[in-house]
C-alpha cells in the first residue's frame, strides 16, 4: 500500500532558515517579563561543544620535526598562539596525512576552547567525494543549529556557517581533500579558528588564494621506518638483525600505512625468521593498478604488503575482508560487515578483530569500522579475482536488502504514519536491525545516512534497481522529519529511473511522489507540482484510485501553499469522496481536515467545524494524535470564527494538551499561536503575548523561521492591544522581513498591514502609508473573499484601529507543514 502522509499542518514542511532574514531579527525590549526577541540565528548562544577527532591510533613515530614544523605554521613561531588560517599536508597515499594530522590535532585541541570538527572528504575514494553542502549540512548541526534551519543552498551554508564560527576558536580537520574547491566553503570565518587540510593533492590554490601553509610529507627515512617496525614487533621479536629490517623497510617504501601492516605481519609469525618472511614477501608480485600511488615503486610496495598480508589471513577473515569491497560506503558498522558476509554479529566480529589487529580495517568507534581507500581498492581487487559475478551479485543484494528492511524498521519508529508500506519480504539470509523506540531508530539513521544514500546509488549502478527505488521511497518518511533536502532529492532522482528500469509503474508513481514532496518540503513549488501531476497521470492510468486520491490530496497541498483556494477546496473534496469509496477511513479523515483548513481560509466556519468533529472521531480511534491535535487547532479556529470563544480554548488547551503529553515542542508551538489568536479576541492580550513568546522561543529553537515570524507578528499584535506601540513596530518588522525572504506574500501582506496600523498608532502615518501601498499590491495576487476584505480595509483612509475579535490578519490557517 503507498505511504500515508503525515497530518495536514505537520510542522516539518516551511522550515526557511538561515537567510538573511536570519540575520537581521528585531531588537526589542523586556515586553512583557518574557523572552527578548533580539538574537540573530547565527549570533544566538549554542551550547555545542563538538570534538569529533578520531582516534588517533598508538605507536605514532617520530614525524618530530614535521609536528615541530606544523606547531610553527600554527602560531607563527611566536609565544602567545594565534592560529594562521589554513595549514595543508600534502603527500603521496599511505604516506601518513591522517594519522600525522589526527596525533597533531589531539596535542593542540585544548587551544581550540569552541571544540573541533572532522570530516572525511573522501577526495579520492571509488565512490563519489563528499560535497562542501552535504559537510557543511552535517557542521552546521554539530554546531548547534536545528536540522530544519539548516538553508537548501551551498552559498546559504556557507555563509551561515562563516557567521556562526566568527567568533569561535574552533580546530577544523578536513581530511582526505580532493581540490581546493572542496575546501573553501568549509572555511570557519574567524581568525581564530584553524583549518587543518590532507591531500594527496598539493592544493596551490588555497595556498595562492587563501594564504595557506603547506607541509609536504615525505615517505619515512630509512632509519625511521625501521624504527617503525622495531616498535611494532619489539615484543615479539628480538632477534631482528638491523640490515633485515632496513630490507623490509626497502621494500615498504618507506610509507608508513605499508610499514605497521608488514610489522604486524612479522609480529604475528616470532618462529619464522625475517629473512624467510621477506623472501615470501618478494614472491608476492601480480599485477594491482592503484591509481592513486605516484610511483611505480609505492604501487609495488602496497601490493607486495597488502597482498602479503592478506594471504595470511585465515579464510574465514579473509573473505570477510574481500566482501567488504562490496560496501556502497567507506565506513560500516558490525551488522553491515555481518549482513555482506551472511554470518552472525559474533562470527563478523571475531573475523574483524582479526583484520584490526593485521591493520586492515581501522575500528573508528565503538562496533563502526573504516578501510584506508587503498585496502579498500584492493579488497576490490580480490572479490573480483575470487568470487563469481553470480556470488558478487548475491552480496550485493544481501547487503542491499540489509540496509532497505532495517531502513524499513527505522521509518516505523520514527514515522508511523508516515510509512511507506514496503512490499518486499524479508530474504532468508537476512537479519535486519529492529529498533524500540525513536532514539535508537535515528542514532543509527544519523550514523548510517551517508550509508545509505550510497546503497541507493550502489542499487542503481549494479541493476539492483527494485531495490533502488524502494529504499528511496522508504527513506522519504525519514528524510522529512530531518529536512534532509539535499540527500532526499537526490536519492529520489534516482528511485524515478531504478524504478522505470524495473518496469514498476506503481513504484514509478511512488518515485514521483516521493520527489514531488521533497520539492514541496524545500518550498520548489513548481518543480513538486510536475512531480505530483506525474505521478497523478500514472496512477489515472493504472487503475490506482488510492494512489490517484493521494496525488489529488498533493496538489490540493500545493494550491493551499499558494493559496489558490477555490483550486486546493476542489482537490480536498475529490480526494476525500476516493477515500471514503474506498473506506480508507484515516485518509478521508485526512482530507476532511485539509478541507476544514481550506473552508476557514474563505470564512466558511460552520461546515469547516462540522468536517473537523468527524475528523476528530477518527483520529481518536486510530490513535493518530497528530492528526487529532492539529484537528483540534483548526476547530479552536473555526468555533472562533463562529464567535464561541469558549469553545475555541476549549479546542486550543486541548490540542496543547496533546502535545504536552506527547512531549512535543514542535506541536507546541504551532498550536500555541493558535490559543494567541483566542486570548486576544477573548481581550486578554497579556495571556496572547505569553503564547506568542513561547512559540517564538521554540520556533528559533528547531529553525522554522516562517513560523517564528507568524508568532512574531501576533506578538505585535498583543503589544499593540497592550499599548506598547514601539515594542509592536519592531515585532512586525521583524515578521515582515522574514515573511519577504520566505516569499510568502499573503503573509508579509498581514504583517505590513500590522505593521502600519501600529505606524499609524505612533503619528507615523507616512510610514504607514508606504506599508499599506505595498501591501495592497501584493494583496492584488489574491481574489478570495479574506483577500478582498482586507483590500477594502486597508484601502480605507484613516483606518489604524484593531479588530479585536476578529481573525488575526496575519492569518494563522495558511499552510505550514503538509507533506502532500
Amino acid at each position: 500500500m503507498p505511504n500515508e502522509p503525515s497530518a495536514k499542518g505537520d510542522w516539518q514542511s516551511n522550515r526557511i532558515a538561515g537567510s538573511a532574514a536570519a540575520r537581521d531579527v528585531v531588537q526589542a525590549h523586556d515586553v512583557h517579563g518574557g523572552i527578548h526577541f533580539h538574537q540573530p540565528l547565527e549570533q544566538r548562544s549554542f551550547s555545542v561543544r563538538p570534538n569529533q577527532l578520531p582516534y588517533a591510533g598508538g605507536r605514532f613515530i617520530n614525524r618530530s620535526g614535521e609536528l615541530g614544523s606544523l606547531d610553527r605554521m600554527a602560531d607563527g613561531g611566536g609565544e602567545v598562539f594565534v592560529p594562521s588560517a589554513v595549514v595543508v599536508v600534502t603527500g603521496t597515499a599511505g604516506v601518513g596525512k591522517t594519522s600525522l594530522a589526527l596525533h597533531w590535532a589531539h596535542r593542540v585541541r585544548d587551544r581550540f576552547p569552541a571544540g573541533a570538527l572532522y570530516v572525511n572528504l573522501r577526495g579520492h575514494d571509488a565512490n563519489a567525494p563528499v560535497s562542501p553542502g552535504q559537510v557543511l549540512d552535517r557542521f552546521l548541526r554539530d554546531l548547534g543549529l536545528p536540522a530544519a534551519a539548516v538553508p537548501v543552498g551551498l552559498e546559504d551554508r556557507a555563509s551561515l556557517y562563516r557567521s556562526m564560527t566568527a567568533d569561535r576558536r574552533l580546530l577544523v580537520l578536513l581530511d582526505n581533500a580532493a581540490t581546493a574547491a572542496q575546501v573553501r566553503p568549509l572555511l570557519p570565518g574567524a581568525a581564530g579558528s584553524l583549518t587543518l587540510v590532507t591531500s594527496r593533492n598539493s592544493l596551490p590554490g588555497l595556498v595562492a588564494r587563501e594564504g595557506a601553509d603547506r607541509l609536504d610529507l615525505a615517505r619515512f627515512p630509512d632509519a625511521e621506518a625501521v624504527l617503525l617496525l622495531r616498535a611494532v614487533t619489539a615484543a615479539s621479536r628480538t632477534a631482528d638483525r638491523p640490515d633485515e629490517l632496513a630490507e623490509l623497510a626497502r621494500l615498504c617504501a618507506g610509507l608508513p600505512l605499508a610499514l605497521r601492516i608488514a610489522a604486524e605481519r612479522a609480529a604475528g609469525r616470532p618462529l619464522m625468521l625475517l629473512c624467510e618472511l621477506i623472501a615470501e614477501l618478494k614472491d608476492r608480485s601480480a599485477l594491482w593498478e592503484v591509481l592513486t600511488a605516484e610511483t611505480e615503486e609505492e604501487t609495488d610496495a602496497m601490493h607486495h604488503v597488502f597482498a602479503w598480508s592478506y594471504r595470511a589471513l585465515p579464510e574465514a577473515a579473509a573473505r570477510q575482508f574481500r566482501l567488504l569491497g562490496l560496501h556502497p560506503g567507506d565506513e560500516f558498522g558490525l551488522p553491515a560487515a555481518a549482513a555482506l558476509a551472511g554470518s552472525t554479529l559474533a562470527e563478523a566480529r571475531r573475523r574483524l578483530d582479526v583484520l584490526t589487529g593485521a591493520h586492515l580495517v581501522e575500528e573508528c568507534a565503538p562496533g563502526r569500522y573504516r578501510l584506508h581507500d587503498l585496502l579498500r581498492a584492493y579488497a576490490v581487487t580480490q572479490v573480483q579475482e575470487t568470487e563469481s559475478a553470480e556470488a558478487r551479485r548475491d552480496v550485493r543484494r544481501r547487503v542491499l536488502s540489509w540496509y532497505l528492511h532495517t531502513a524499513d524498521n527505522a521509518q516505523s519508529a520514527l514515522a508511523r504514519f508516515d510509512r511507506y508500506a514496503l512490499d518486499l519480504p524479508v530474504p532468508a539470509d537476512v537479519v535486519p536491525l529492529a529498533f524500540d523506540d525513536h532514539p535508537s531508530a535515528l542514532r543509527w539513521y544519523r550514523a548510517e545516512v551517508g550509508n545509505l544514500v550510497a546503497a541507493v546509488r550502489a542499487a542503481a549502478e549494479t541493476g539492483c534497481h527494485d531495490l533502488a527505488w524502494r529504499l528511496a521511497v522508504v527513506l522519504r518518511a525519514v528524510f522529512m522529519h530531518q529536512n534532509a533536502f539535499e540527500d532526499w532529492v537526490t536519492t529520489a532522482g534516482i528511485g524515478i529511473g531504478s524504478a522505470a528500469r524495473d518496469g514498476s509503474r506503481a513504484g514509478e508513481a511512488e518515485a514521483y511522489e516521493n520527489l514531488g514532496k521533497a520539492y514541496f518540503q524545500s518550498r520548489r513549488l513548481d518543480e513538486a507540482e510536475e512531480c505530483h501531476r506525474a505521478a497523478l497521470e500514472i496512477r489515472r492510468r493504472t487503475g490506482d484510485r488510492f494512489g490517484e486520491a493521494v496525488s489529488v490530496n498533493a496538489l490540493g497541498l500545493l494550491g493551499l501553499r499558494r493559496r489558490r483556494l477555490d483550486e486546493a477546496r476542489s482537490c480536498f473534496e475529490a480526494g476525500a469522496a476516493i477515500f471514503a469509496d474506498l473506506s480508507e477511513r484515516r485518509w478521508a479523515a485526512l482530507l476532511l481536515s485539509n478541507l476544514a483548513e481550506t473552508r476557514c481560509e474563505l470564512g466558511d466556519f460552520r461546515p469547516a467545524a462540522e468536517a473537523l468533529e468527524r475528523a476528530l472521531a477518527v483520529f481518536r480511534e486510530l490513535g493518530d494524535r497528530s492528526g487529532e491535535g492539529n484537528a483540534l487547532h483548526f476547530l479552536g479556529w473555526a468555533r472562533r470564527g463562529l464567535g464561541s470563544l469558549a469553545g475555541a480554548r476549549a479546542a486550543a488547551e486541548a490540542a496543547l494538551a496533546i502535545a504536552t503529553q506527547e512531549g512535543n515542542d514542535l506541536w507546541e508551538a504551532h498550536w500555541l499561536v493558535g490559543l494567541a489568536h483566542v486570548e486576544r479576541a477573548a481581550g486578554r492580550p497579556g495571556e496572547a503575548l505569553r503564547a506568542c513568546e513561547r512559540a517564538v522561543d521554540v520556533q528559533r529553537r528547531l529553525g522554522d523561521r516562517s513560523r517564528e515570524a507568524t508568532a512574531l507578528d501576533g506578538a505585535g499584535e498583543a503589544c499593540r492591544d497592550l499599548g506598547r506601540t514601539d515594542d509592536a513596530i519592531r515585532l512586525h518588522e521583524a515578521a515582515a522581513r522574514i515573511h519577504r525572504e520566505c516569499a510568502d506574500q499573503w503573509q508579509l501582506s498581514g504583517a505590513l498591514d500590522n505593521l502600519a496600523r501600529a505606524l499609524g498608532g505612533a503619528g507615523r502615518e507616512e510610514e504607514a502609508r508606504r506599508h499599506r501601498t505595498e501591501a495592497l499590491a501584493l494583496l492584488a495576487g489574491f481574489d478570495d473573499p479574506r483577500a478582498a476584505e482586507r483590500r477594502e480595509r486597508i484601502g480605507r483612509e484613516g483606518t489604524g484601529g484593531d479588530d479585536i475579535g476578529r481573525q488575526g490578519t496575519g492569518g494563522e490557517g495558511i499552510s505550514r507543514g503538509p507533506t502532500p
